[in-house]
């Protein structure tokens, strides 16, 4: 049975119920309060008057009970219509969404009840989703582009060799080499990009301060070589998470700062910090004046801050969308500010690792003696 005609039949069960008490009610009341009913044994014993009420009160009866039955199951199926019509409503949209329409909203009018707030639930989910797959439709085709790209440089240098067979071919396999390792670079962004969004990871704690000691470490001589100065500082920083997902975002964000910098005498300044429920991770660096509608754009895959950085290091436009996806599965948050005198200052807030009972961090973090000299 359908849910509707289940709460008809218990509506109207319900109501018949509630008139044969009301009849059983009043039948005691007669039996008490009219005269020697209780010791009348047949009808020919009974007073004349009083046969022709208890008569007339069992016909009554007898209709008021199938005029009950005849509403109950009247006004319970309407009724019943009108609590379900919000799940049919939802029952609609469901199906529209089956059928790969995530634009439909069911925007159910009303007080706000139960019907409301899983109306209102499923509008969010649906919302989310729509912005989701559209995330990921620009995605796949800003993806396709960028690789399109060297694939098409590699085709026209090839093209190029076979119609000239003696041009030197020591310039086209350096060109073709670049070419290829670009698009190395850009391939392990994505799938770096497509792990940073699972959460199958196992998360022990560690030091952001050492992890910030390792990128600079691995990335201090391209700061030497385009001119930028590299300030760390922070004490024990403890997190919860991947070592090797918070590498890469530490390493992202110190390599946006080296790259995206003033063309010399460029600065950037890392540091790290505890505070009471959070880790924070800031990287500060000098630069162009960036506008704030573009530094909100900057963790969309395939942004770039800047049109002028086209080096060897401008990376794939992959790095502060990496680093975004990263804090969202460490749940944290981040943060990116355009500096008034230019460039940005990017803070990433990490849960800290819960204390002991004694007050401190939990976890043990191995510290080396050791801070490279930047």
């Amino acid at each position: 049975m359908s849910v509707r005609l289940k709460l008809t039949l218990s509506y109207a069960g319900f109501l018949m119920l509630a008139g044969v008490l009301l009849i059983v009610v009043v039948w005691v009341f007669l039996l008490r309060y009219v005269p020697n009913v209780a010791a009348v044994r047949t009808p020919a014993e009974m007073d004349p008057n009083q046969y022709v009420l208890l008569r007339g009160f069992a016909s009554a009866a007898g209709t008021a009970l199938v005029f009950l039955l005849v509403f109950g199951l009247l006004g319970g199926w309407i009724l019943a219509g009108r609590m379900l019509a919000p799940l049919t409503r939802i029952r609609n949209a469901t199906h529209m969404t089956a059928d790969g329409s995530l634009s439909h909203r069911i925007r159910l009018e009303g007080r706000k009840d139960e019907f409301r707030e899983l109306a209102d639930a499923f509008d969010a989910m649906l919302a989310r989703l729509e912005a989701h797959l559209a995330e990921q439709q620009r995605f796949a085709a800003n993806a396709s582009h960028e690789l399109r790209t060297p694939l098409a440089i590699s085709q026209a240098l090839l093209d190029v060799a076979r119609n000239d067979p003696n041009r030197d071919t020591g310039e086209l396999v350096e060109r073709l080499h670049a070419v290829n390792a670009r698009a190395i670079d850009l391939t392990e962004a994505l799938l770096v990009l497509s792990r940073a969004g699972q959460r199958s990871f196992t998360r022990e704690p560690v030091d952001l301060s050492l992890l910030v000691e390792e990128a600079t470490e691995t990335l201090l001589p391209l700061a030497e070589k385009r001119g930028v100065t590299i300030d760390t500082s922070g004490d024990i920083t403890p997190a919860v998470g991947s070592q090797a997902l918070l590498l890469q975002m530490t390493t992202n964000l110190v390599h946006n700062a080296i790259v995206h910098n003033l063309p010399e005498h460029g600065t950037v300044r890392v540091t790290t910090s505890v505070h009471p429920e959070t880790v924070v991770l800031t990287v500060e660096n000098s630069g162009e004046k960036l506008p704030p509608q573009l530094v909100s754009t900057l963790t969309e895959p395939f942004q770039r801050g800047t049109e002028r950085i086209r080096g060897n290091h401008a990376g794939v436009g992959l790095g502060l969308a990496i680093v975004k996806s990263i804090t969202q599965v460490h749940d944290g948050s981040l943060t990116i500010i355009p500096r008034p005198a230019g460039g940005l200052r990017i803070a990433v807030h990490l849960p800290t690792v819960p204390a002991d009972g004694q007050g401190r961090p939990g976890g043990a973090f191995p510290r080396n003696t050791g801070r490279p000299d930047s």
